[in-house]
């Protein structure tokens, strides 16, 4: 689907009363996935920009959280962040993740902080970006579970570069960067096979 199509998807989608008064989702929460192509990240953060400035103007409020910014606040605030770049250099890429993967474990340190930023906001709609970035220190079906129970009162919308893909031997994966297909999370919809609507359902 060309851009401007996507951008009109969205738009209409998430514009519309059936998306956020959370209507038809079967008690599922109200997480969606908005896929695209790795490739696309430059003009996929572009069409992010421009996809709130437009819901802003028709009073549609969002709450952008990127997952990397966020890992950056994370770590200055608990006094790591330099050190970490220091020790960048001289240890591995494996013990460098597991450090990582310890400060920043979505249960204990970042659901925590994305709950913070949504309780001094209002919003009516999340959108979570920096999936790519973060890999592989932080897994998106992993933040998506733990944030199952913080984030069900609003519309979020995850933007993952790779595919979200549904069969029926394997159920449905995320698959990061279209290589990675062991992030199972069956519960979130993809946002391009949701209806718009314009009027209540």
């Amino acid at each position: 689907m060309p851009m401007q199509d996507r951008f009109q998807h969205l738009f209409a989608v998430i514009s519309g009363p059936r998306f956020l008064n959370k209507q038809g989702l079967g008690n599922e929460v109200p997480f969606f996935i908005c896929p695209f192509q790795p490739e696309e990240s430059v003009e996929m953060e572009r069409l992010q920009r421009q996809l709130v400035n437009r819901l802003e103007q028709a009073g549609i409020r969002i709450l952008e959280i990127n997952l990397y910014d966020l890992s950056i606040e994370i770590l200055k605030a608990r006094g790591i962040w330099s050190q970490i770049i220091e020790m960048e250099a001289s240890v591995s890429k494996e013990q460098l993740k597991e450090l990582l993967q310890g400060v920043l474990d979505p249960e204990t340190h970042l659901v925590p902080a994305i709950a913070a930023k949504l309780a001094r906001t209002d919003f009516e709609v999340l959108f979570l970006s920096g999936v790519g970035e973060v890999f592989p220190y932080i897994r998106s079906h992993h933040v998506l579970n733990n944030l199952q129970s913080t984030a069900k009162e609003k519309p979020t919308v995850l933007f993952f570069p790779g595919a979200y893909t549904h069969s029926l031997e394997s159920g449905t994966s995320l698959d990061l960067f279209g290589r990675l297909h062991d992030d199972k999370y069956y519960r979130a919809f993809n946002i391009f096979h949701c209806e718009a609507s314009t009027k209540e359902a």
